[in-house]
């Protein structure tokens, strides 16, 4: 049959006019869509969230259009660690998703450290496998509770206690196999970690100092306690999840954003404290941390000094913004470690800190930031030294050096930038 013939029939209902009483049968308003349970005070929360970031800084930050766009940046990069985590955080069958890092740049994360996080639940069993690799430090801790969940605590606590891979018996493939659960399995004479009763998540650490040529790990975690399979998760559990998604968010965003601006008022510009590594949860056991603002000139520069620890297992220096973002580490000179940043002949550390490049080895880049935060960090030392800073013109920086310290052409300082970069994007981003 013509495509044409078989249309006629309906030309004639197409032709004729609407029955009035059928049309006013018809509603006159729309009923309402179906809404998601949780999802409009998510977004609501959202919504307010910059605004309460920004309150928290001074007057001459609040109504600078960079600073709010990076604030709006920090909001986002919060939002995505806390999203990621909702939509992954499955205790009964868990994996170690990105936490932090050069895109999820909040809570100030070390250049050097991929970090990654997996739910938990204090009374189960787990398996971690892998290959140990050759990082100078590959370690695993166990978090407190987090925002949402019962027992938070926001003011911190003591650092957890950290299990360091490289205690693990490998074999002859470098591949390690773990035990971590309350109480060790009866029979099992392997490897085995305990599981705290609060804990609630795993946190790795996988630190690198010689980028290039160090082995990175590979890691697997899986419950043995319950089945292998995973059924579809219940609507009450998702509902669950995304109603505990604004306070994560919040609590994260809001947590630093101001950290630069109190050492300021504390008068901690271009001078360095010990950081109080009881104010935020889950750091690591055997680091201590020193930090504190910096305010530079494009003509200036600050020297920052220290007689090194005799027994260092690792330490570095990095940079932040004042809103407590580390400066991109990838594509600028803004950290360096003990692998990068050699000791002087008197066995002192001096690091030049400043806007332009002074042409010395140990020079830490601002990168457009005038005004930031400068923190360090000694692992498993003997001592933990708080480093002096001096002020000095640029053009004396060299003079306030020992006489033997190398020059570093534009050229080589290209190279060295273009090789940094490509030693950190062969490591795992996450």
């Amino acid at each position: 049959m013509k495509l044409q013939t078989w249309l006629i029939p309906f030309a004639g209902l197409l032709a004729a006019p609407i029955d009035a009483g059928h049309a006013q049968a018809q509603p006159s308003v729309a009923s309402a869509p179906p809404s998601v349970a949780g999802w409009d005070e998510f977004v609501d929360s959202l919504r307010a969230l910059p605004g309460r970031m920004l309150a928290k800084l001074p007057e001459d930050q609040r109504n600078d259009p960079q600073v709010q766009q990076e604030v709006g940046r920090l909001a986002l990069e919060a939002l995505t660690s806390q999203a990621m985590d909702a939509l992954a955080g499955d205790p009964d069958h868990p994996v170690f998703m990105p936490q932090i890092g050069q895109v999820l740049n909040v809570g100030q994360p070390n250049a050097d450290t991929v970090y990654r996080t997996a739910r938990i639940r204090p009374d189960a069993v787990y398996r971690l496998r892998g290959v140990r690799g050759s990082l100078r430090l590959f370690n695993v801790s166990q978090g407190p509770p987090s925002p949402g969940e019962p027992g938070f605590k926001p003011e911190g606590g003591a650092p957890r206690p950290r299990h360091d891979f490289s205690s693990l018996h490998v074999d002859a493939h470098d591949r390690f196999d773990v035990i971590l659960s309350p109480e060790r399995p009866a029979g099992y004479t392997g490897d085995w970690w305990k599981l705290e009763p609060t804990s609630t998540r795993l946190l790795v650490r996988m630190v690198s100092a010689d980028w290039a040529h160090e082995r990175n790990p590979t890691l697997t975690i899986e419950r043995l306690d319950g089945p292998a399979t995973r059924p579809r998760p219940s609507g009450e559990v998702l509902e669950q999840r995304l109603r505990a998604l604004p306070g994560a968010v919040n609590f994260i965003a809001l947590l630093f954003v101001d950290h630069v601006e109190k050492l300021r008022e504390q008068g901690y510009v271009n001078k360095l404290k010990v950081f109080d590594s009881t104010q935020v949860a889950g750091l690591l056991a055997g680091q201590a941390y020193y930090e504190g603002a910096y305010d530079l000139a494009d003509d200036e520069a600050l020297i920052v000094e220290a007689k090194a620890p005799a027994k260092c297992g690792y330490r570095s220096l990095i940079l932040t913004n004042d809103i407590y973002e580390t400066t991109d580490w990838y594509n600028n000179l803004s950290s360096l470690n003990d692998a990068q940043a050699k000791l002087d002949k008197d066995g002192v550390l001096r690091i030049v800190v400043s806007a332009k490049d002074p042409g010395v080895p140990n020079w830490l880049d601002t990168a457009g930031y005038p005004r930031g935060l400068i923190q360090g960090r000694w692992t498993d030392c003997d001592s933990q030294p708080t480093p002096s800073v001096r002020k000095v013109a640029l053009a004396d920086v060299r003079k306030s050096l020992p006489p033997e310290t190398p020059t570093v052409s534009p050229a080589e300082r290209e190279k060295q930038i273009r090789d940094r970069r490509t030693a950190l994007q062969e490591r795992p981003l996450w």
